[in-house]
């Protein structure tokens, strides 16, 4: 009479990171499963005008794919995107750590910057159009204006918050001020400079957006406002869709990058 072979203790531990992998994966993605899930049930009983089915949604984004009238208006996004965050990027650090680094210019900035920050950005668009009009730098501009103030408050919060005892630690070690700064102050505070340049990021991509539906109708933003005219809901929604997908790997993907650079804290 045979007998089952009893499961070893190392053939548990050998199956955990899968386990903790399955598992993470299964959290992850339920919910999102369980939103499309009731998504499509309810766009098929309710059968409303602005509300498509799911299936319809993804179908009419492959479709949109395949036919290539996508392509071009991706690229115009991914331009002004990808320039306008990157002159973000640089005015953001620099300001935030200049008042991160010197009280009176932090005394002399804050306000202004947390009210910008809680500003529409698009209350500055006649101001934009005076300056650039109907062009490309019209849009880039929104894109930097969305995402320059919050990457400027947490740059300079992360460089005020550095641990003081550090600081005091180095000046009884006779170490100068650009010394300081390389080895205590910009280690410390780096991994909240990168949590800020992330929510820049998703800032950015809603600067992107917003401009191009409400001020020069190109790229992404110009096609869901053109489809939004025509009452092509099932295009919206695919485009929508898209839009935060987008985010959502633009995110991650800044996420990854900033755990790479932030592994040796571990």
């Amino acid at each position: 009479m045979s007998t089952a072979k009893p499961i070893q203790q190392p053939d548990i531990i050998a199956a955990l990171p899968f386990l903790l992998r399955l598992r993470h994966a299964f959290s992850s993605w339920a919910g999102l499963f369980a939103i499309a899930v009731i998504w499509e049930i309810s766009a098929q009983i309710s059968n409303l005008t602005w509300l498509p089915p799911l299936s319809r949604v993804l179908a009419r984004l492959v479709e949109l794919f395949t036919t290539g009238d996508i392509t071009p208006h991706l690229a115009q996004s991914f331009g002004s995107l990808l320039l306008g965050f990157g002159i973000a990027l640089a005015i953001g650090l620099a300001i935030g750590l200049a008042m991160g680094l010197n009280k009176w210019i932090y005394t002399a900035l804050d306000s202004y910057v947390n009210a910008l920050l809680f500003t529409p950005g698009l209350i500055f668009a006649p101001i934009l159009f005076a300056i650039f009009g109907l062009s490309y730098w019209t849009r880039v501009s929104v894109v930097v204006i969305y995402a320059t103030f919050i990457i400027v408050i947490n740059t300079a919060a992360a460089v005020r918050n550095v641990e003081r005892p550090l600081i005091e630690m180095a000046a009884s070690y006779g170490a100068s001020r650009f010394t300081t700064l390389c080895r205590i102050v910009f280690p410390d505070a780096f991994p909240l400079i990168v949590a800020g340049i992330r929510m820049g990021v998703g800032r950015a991509v809603k600067g992107m957006v917003n401009g191009e539906i409400f001020i020069s109708l190109v790229g992404i933003g110009g096609l869901v406002s053109r489809y939004g005219k025509q009452f092509d809901f099932t295009s919206v929604w695919a485009l929508s869709l898209f839009i935060m997908l987008l985010a959502v790997l633009i995110n991650k993907g800044v996420s990854l990058v900033e755990r790479r650079l932030t592994q040796w804290m571990d």
